[in-house]
């Protein structure tokens, strides 16, 4: 095994940069493997059943609104207290995983989900239920960006779009695998039973501090030269041990100038292969620009200057607007299937499991050709094809439970494509030193999207406009459509530090 890392001295910027700038470079050469494999399968463990927590109030909210007799509004309150923990427990995790590291923030988050779905089941009242909610949400908020940011973080450039997506397809899977459950278990065994199955899950946070080890290019970021080294090492000596054939040497990383005003290389165009670039100008304009950013930055200011501002205000506008269009269908179909359509809870369940079905069909397509089509391509062209399909439900299919099937469906596979992709876009965009912030923010534009949606939703439906429902809808994935196609920046096949040093 070829390691040629710096042993950089701590508390030197420059030093810093070297190092994570030769991480990147290591994790280049390891080949897609079990041990890549394994780890994915018990992140994604964690976040498939943080989904099946987040969608399971939609199920049971038939239920609770018949048993505690609530009003529209107690309703609508009872959808939205937990999105509003997962917006705040969105920001608060970003900036704890940037300071004390991925894995524990993820251990800790899977463990308090769990905790509080015990508590859930011993609610008697709208009240208690809705405090208890908002903290698990907290949880759930907080797991799913810094999952995200982590997978980002030990996979390599090639084919990463394929490998975080196919990792992704979990959260959707989660919100299947709910539905599913929930039409089937919910008429039979009651609300109580779900909450309380949803609960054992939490023993994953044992296995995550067990079997993941800490990101290397945060352990580098932040000071932890030697842990990072020992990690690197260890995650090499297992992939050279599962493919049976010693590693290829890593590209050449040269120390960072030891002045922050050395002239930069140019950097390959947008978009373009990273080998456009020689390898060695890249690690020096890499490293130098690293080095200046490093001292004295950091937190939301940097997320708001320079180069960093336009892409936060990117994708929190596609955070917004796809989880927005999500979750403003998502939570109220099964009602409006039964109030306004007079379906039985199990027809509207089963309804609503549908077009979640769908909504997975999507997410694997975008999973299987996002290399291919490119992340901009990919969320313009989905959210534009989820805007004309609720515009013609809206105008013309609203009037019947099967035309409402048939086109929240079709519109399921667009909006959930885009939706995923974000998870593979966000941290691709921002350095590591704020990747786990920077996809946090995201993540709390789109809980503001998951707490306004159903609001809108509700306010509008309220009149019994069901047709201007979805026309509301089309409108806002139009915005995120045209977002994506302006302003968005293509990342794809491109190495982390080289997009956002």
């Amino acid at each position: 095994m070829t390691t040629d890392t710096p042993h950089a001295t701590a508390g030197r910027p420059a030093d810093t940069a070297a190092l994570t700038a030769a991480i990147g470079a290591r994790f280049e050469r390891l080949p897609l493997c079990r041990w890549h494999v394994t780890v994915r399968l018990i992140i994604g463990a964690v976040t498939f059943f943080e989904a099946f927590d987040q969608l399971l109030i939609a199920y049971a909210l038939p239920e609770l609104r018949a048993e505690w007799q609530l009003s529209t509004g107690q309703t609508t309150s009872l959808i939205t207290v937990g999105s509003l923990g997962m917006l705040v427990g969105a920001l608060l995790s970003g900036r704890l995983a940037d300071r004390v590291g991925r894995v524990k923030v993820i251990a800790a988050c899977i463990a308090l989900s769990s905790v509080f779905n015990l508590l859930l089941t011993l609610c008697t009242s709208p009240g208690p239920f809705m405090a208890l909610r908002f903290v698990q949400g907290l949880a759930i908020g907080g797991e799913v960006p810094v999952a995200a940011t982590f997978i980002a973080e030990i996979t390599r450039a090639h084919r990463r779009g394929r490998f975080v997506l196919l990792y992704e397809l979990v959260f959707p899977a989660g919100l299947t695998a709910c539905a599913l459950l929930a039409w089937w278990l919910m008429p039979l065994l009651g609300w109580r039973w779900m909450f309380g199955l949803a609960a054992v899950p939490g023993v994953l946070c044992l296995l995550v501090a067990r079997y993941v080890p800490e990101s290397p290019r945060w352990l580098a970021d932040h000071g932890r030269h030697e842990a990072a080294l020992t990690t690197m090492a260890s995650i090499e000596a297992k992939v050279e041990k599962i493919t049976g054939e010693p590693l290829p040497r890593p590209a050449s990383a040269p120390a960072a100038p030891s002045t922050p005003a050395a002239e930069p290389v140019p950097s390959a165009p947008l978009g373009a292969p990273a080998a456009s670039v020689p390898s060695a100008s890249r690690q020096t304009t890499r490293q130098s620009e690293a080095a200046r950013q490093s001292a004295g930055r950091g937190g939301l200011r940097e997320l708001l200057s320079g180069r960093y501002r336009r892409r936060t205000l990117v994708v929190s506008v596609l955070w917004f607007t796809g989880y927005f269009v999500n979750y403003g269908i998502s939570t109220w179909l099964p009602t409006i299937y039964g109030a306004r359509f007079h379906l039985d809870l199990s027809d509207a369940l089963l309804y609503s499991t549908v077009t979640s079905c769908a909504g997975f069909v999507g997410c694997l397509a975008v999973a299987l050709t996002v290399d291919r089509v490119g992340r901009r391509h990919t969320l313009a062209w989905s959210l534009g094809a989820a805007a004309l399909c609720l515009l013609l439900l809206g105008l013309f299919a609203g009037g019947s439970a099967g035309g409402v099937l048939i086109w929240t469906s079709l519109a399921a596979v667009f909006f959930f494509g885009a939706n995923i992709c974000l998870y593979l876009y966000t941290p691709e965009l921002f350095p590591t030193r704020v990747r786990a912030l920077g996809t946090s923010v995201g993540g709390a534009m789109n809980r503001l999207g998951v707490i306004l949606g159903p609001i809108v939703v509700g306010a509008v439906y309220a009149d019994g406009a069901l047709g201007t429902v979805f026309v509301t809808l089309a409108a806002v994935a139009l915005v995120g459509s045209l977002t994506a196609g302006v302003a968005a920046e293509e990342t794809s096949g491109r190495q982390l530090e080289d997009v956002a040093p």
